[in-house]
């Protein structure tokens, strides 16, 4: 009898000082004071309340719905990291910011100095590099996974790589080249020169690589910023089984790259070129760019995906609804 009023007394002792602890958040010293026990006392306690199994912490957060959509693209799409961030009604431009953000947030998150950070042109990355805000300077190169877009100075690849490397302070190489070239012929004398072999041999390299992910299927597409192209040759692509662009590839809704003219004259680095990189991130915003998203993970393009709930929720929905036929 007087060991199980013993142990009750021990296991009551022990629940007082966890409810002290963990729900009054009151410290080991506190706690010792009020109770008038030794600090190592409490630390005990609290350590026999663990191995005892009383206490449990669940940590819920205010997103949790961004949360679950993060595991379930991770799960899905065999990512090693996902972000997803709120949509933004109305505002497709907030929206796109906010996952930049996010963006910017992880690639600091992970960043070393020695990192070769290799980048594509476009909105995403540019929203990346717009909220950049690093504590330290990183000994970093950054370097353009493809050729420049004349007349496009804000979201040019060399432009961005300039500042981006500028925030991080690091430096930046440039490629001297335009993104597309007249000719397939032309496109093979320019991959073909000595500075832009380098750019390229180095961003093969590549320890973090940043990409944007296009949808040609709107007008409004960035893609067709890059290489204006008539309503005929649009549904070209489309009746090709076109789902959208990356890296400037057009791809199929497999991932694979597309054989079409346009793609023999890009002077870029093949998607399947980042395969050895450890740190694909992937970012878009919008429900246009659904079809693209899909595309990348089923080429299996990315080691991270950084996009808004909406979208995240409408590629999950289609990629269960293909598991669930299959």
């Amino acid at each position: 009898m007087t060991d199980k009023k013993d142990d009750f007394e021990a296991i009551r002792q022990i629940y007082t000082v966890l409810m002290l602890h963990f729900m009054d958040g009151l410290t080991q010293q506190a706690i010792a004071t009020q109770l008038n026990l030794s600090t190592s006392k409490v630390n005990r306690l609290i350590t026999q309340g663990r191995k005892l199994g009383m206490v449990r912490i669940d940590i819920e957060s205010p997103f949790q719905r961004l949360v679950d959509l993060e595991q379930r693209l991770m799960d899905g799409a065999r990512l090693a990291s996902a972000v997803v961030t709120p949509t933004v009604p109305g505002s497709a431009e907030s929206t796109l910011q906010q996952v930049g953000r996010a963006a910017a947030n992880q690639l600091l998150e992970t960043l070393r100095d020695g990192d070769v950070i290799a980048i594509t042109g476009g909105k995403a990355v540019s929203a990346i590099v717009d909220n950049l805000q690093p504590e330290r300077s990183f000994d970093i190169t950054v370097v353009p996974l493809t050729g420049g877009v004349q007349g496009k100075f804000y979201t040019d690849v060399n432009h961005l790589a300039t500042q981006l490397a500028d925030r991080l302070g690091g430096k930046a190489m440039l490629l001297h080249a335009p993104l597309f070239a007249e000719s397939q012929e032309q496109r093979d004398m320019l991959m073909d020169m000595a500075s832009t072999r380098g750019v390229f041999d180095l961003a093969r390299q590549a320890t973090v690589a940043l990409v944007g992910i296009g949808s040609i299927r709107t007008p409004g597409s960035s893609y067709y910023d890059l290489h204006p192209i008539s309503a005929a040759d649009r549904d070209a692509l489309f009746s090709q089984g076109v789902s959208g662009e990356m890296m400037a590839h057009l791809i199929h809704a497999d991932g694979s790259v597309a054989d079409c003219p346009l793609n023999s004259r890009l002077v870029a680095l093949d998607p399947a070129e980042l395969l050895r990189c450890q740190r694909v991130i992937g970012v878009a915003a919008g429900t246009e760019k659904v079809l693209p998203i899909q595309a990348a993970l089923n080429g299996r393009f990315l080691k991270s995906l950084v996009a808004d709930e909406v979208t995240v929720a409408a590629v999950l929905s289609a990629m269960e609804s293909k598991q669930n036929v299959a």
